[in-house]
């Protein structure tokens, strides 16, 4: 389950990124890399990381479909394993990108549906989730970004391979900050997520390598009741 547990490694700086991945080495399977921490450490902080891990590079890219293209090309250059586009960029970028991405076939291509922190009504995100991962699906896409609420829609829609990483992910009491649709790591298994994003939890626990043994924990628990199910 580690393999499916991707830190959002957002930090301010090299030497806080570097030193996290470092103590969490033998409990996360995936780094994402996200704005904040790419705008102050750049594409070498990147290589960094991928020495020892898979890299999730968060970009979340939205522009014209050639620059968006352009920018997915880079992304498959530098190594990574996945990277993402906003699916509100419509059908043209996303095809753009997709076919940037075949180029690169170590590289999963996912679409960002509906935000978290979106305040949508739950009913219409589910449905607008739906909308955009069937539109990216069809671009060629491998997956997309979604709450945990909308992945078990999603895969009745897009079927079972195509991926779900959903973020938005507390549990135990934790304050959901500015996300709106929360779950913890056992409802994300049971509802078909194959890859969960936890950033706060973990990287502000007082022992964040034991909060990402509980998530684990929990993942394992979830996918174990599934099995005997």
């Amino acid at each position: 389950m580690k393999n499916r547990l991707m830190l959002a490694l957002d930090l301010p700086d090299r030497e806080k990124a570097e030193a996290m991945a470092s103590e969490l080495a033998g409990d996360i399977g995936w780094f994402k890399i996200g704005l904040r921490l790419f705008v102050a450490a750049g594409p070498e902080l990147v290589r960094s990381v991928l020495q020892t891990h898979k890299v999730f590079l968060d970009l979340k890219f939205h522009d014209i479909p050639n620059t968006v293209a352009e920018a997915v090309a880079s992304a498959g250059a530098l190594g990574v394993q996945m990277t993402n586009i906003h699916a509100a960029g419509g059908p043209d970028m996303m095809r753009a990108a997709a076919d940037a991405a075949r180029s690169f076939p170590h590289m999963k291509l996912i679409a960002v549906t509906v935000l978290t922190s979106d305040p949508m009504p739950a009913v219409e995100a589910k449905i607008e989730a739906v909308r955009r991962a069937e539109m990216a699906r069809e671009a060629g896409l491998h997956g997309v970004v979604c709450s945990v609420h909308e992945a078990a829609a999603i895969k009745r829609a897009c079927g079972h391979d195509f991926l779900t990483v959903t973020p938005g992910i507390r549990w135990g009491g934790q304050s959901a900050n500015d996300q709106q649709r929360i779950a913890d790591p056992a409802f994300a298994i049971a509802q078909g997520a194959d890859y969960l994003v936890v950033g706060r939890p973990i990287l502000q626990a007082v022992d964040p390598r034991a909060a990402a043994r509980e998530a684990v924990a929990m993942m394992q628990s979830a996918n174990l009741a599934q099995t005997k199910a």
